[in-house]
Order: C-alpha cells, then structure tokens, then sequence
C-alpha cells in the first residue's frame, strides 16, 4: 500500500522520541484496538455503509480532494520520488463509497508503479483501507498488478489505515488477502518531534509496519497532526526511506 507513499527507527514498541503538544494526538493510554491482528482464519471485520460518512478528515491521514504530497528519499535501488494525490474519483467497495489515491513511483526518474489506494472514514473516525490496484512497470511497460486486492473480492478484507484515536501499543491489519496483502501496523511512539524538508513537526506519531509475507523487512512511519505521512524508512531488512519535501492541502 501507500500507506500514503508506501510505500523513521524503532524495532522496539516504546516511543523514545521527544515530547510535543498533546490535545488530540496520540495518547499514552492504550484502549482496545477497532480491530485486532487476529489470525487470518479469526479476523472477519463487519463494515456497514450507513455508518461511513463523506469526508476522510482524520487529522492523521487527511484525504480532501486535491491534496497532494511529495517525497524523496533514496531505496537500496537508488533515488526515489513519490507523488500522492487524492483525486476526485470515488469508487464504491461493499457499498460504501471510496475515496481514490493515486501514489506514482520514480525510481531515478522513471515511473516503477502506478497505484490506486481505495480509503473512507466510519462516523467513528477511523481511516479504512478498502484495496489497491497496483501497476508494477518496466521501461514504461506494466509486468505485474502483483499485490492488487479488493475488499469482498476474492476473499480479500478491508482493514484500518489510520485509527480516530491512536494508542501506544495497538495494532491493526492494513489489509488482508491471503499470501497477497497482509500489511500489519503498531502505534509505537506519540506527540514526537520530526524535521523534514517541507517543516517541524512536533504531534507526530510513529508506527512500525511490517508483513509475515516478508518477515525480515521492517519499516517505521511517521505521520503528523493536520499533514498525515512525512517520514518513512527501512529498520529491518533494507536501507534509505523517504521524506516529506511538499504538502498541497485539498478541499
């Protein structure tokens, strides 16, 4: 996924940043999880549509219309760029009406994937990811869709991208299609201080994301209070990350 720019260094679940705000950041106090990592065969999340709203305004991962975020870093292949933008597309996913990302990849210059992220929000506040269509590609050629789902296709289940009041030590699925999609998260560090490119920011929370799909490869994520993801980078299994470098609210 994106997680917004999917695709920054704690394996550990303690948060050992420094302190900022508080208010309606992160809190210290863990409650239970909207949903829980369960084991595949266990985790079966109920979704109704009459209890998501039109709005994605969840102050860890905005989503109006027209935003749009830039970021540069540098992978184990050399030079990254991503750009997400939050079209005005929606698409409807078990009946409710999703909002559609589009996050474009360049790897020293030249577009390795194209993909299209399908998010909404619940009355509750909670951020859901609904699937992706992703675009693998070569010299301008896509060679695979690779890691693409939907959810209430083919088995495949939604899951929280952003939960509306973050906790330290929850934890969610991303997603869920077996041996497809199976990103997980947990809320390791709250109201932390962060510089990137494009500013400071000091009610950032930090997640470690990780897949049993690919258990040697761990990343860290920061996402800041109004902004959403600014950070992001490899602390098991690969090197370089990503920084926050523009941010162009929508609405």
């Amino acid at each position: 996924m994106l997680g917004l720019a999917t695709v920054a260094l704690l394996a550990s679940c303690g948060d050992s940043g420094n302190s900022g705000n508080s208010g309606n950041s992160a809190s210290d106090t863990s409650t239970p999880p909207v949903i829980d990592l369960g084991s595949g065969a266990d985790y079966k999340p109920t979704l109704d549509p009459a209890h998501f709203v039109d709005a994605i305004d969840n102050p860890y991962l905005p989503l109006a219309v027209g935003a749009e975020w830039k970021y540069e870093g540098s992978s184990d292949e050399g030079v990254e760029t991503i750009t997400v933008v939050v079209t005005g597309d929606r698409k409807t996913i078990m009946g409710i009406s999703a909002y559609v990302v589009r996050d474009t990849v360049k790897l020293n210059g030249e577009v390795v994937e194209d993909t299209y992220d399908w998010f909404a929000q619940d009355d509750e506040g909670n951020v859901w990811y609904l699937g992706e269509d992703v675009k693998d590609i070569e010299n301008g050629v896509v060679v695979s869709t690779a890691g693409s789902w939907e959810a209430g296709v083919d088995g495949a289940l939604p899951g929280i991208a952003m939960p509306a009041q973050p906790a330290l030590g929850d934890a969610y699925r991303l997603e869920y299609l077996a041996g497809e999609a199976e990103d997980m998260f947990e809320i390791i560090g709250a109201d932390r201080t962060l510089t990137v490119p494009f500013g400071t920011f000091d009610r950032a929370i930090t997640t470690k994301d990780w897949t049993p799909l690919s258990p040697d490869v761990i990343e860290e994520k920061w996402h800041a209070y109004g902004v959403g993801l600014i950070y992001e980078t490899h602390i098991a299994g690969g090197s370089g990350g990503v920084e926050l470098v523009s941010f162009t609210p929508g609405g």
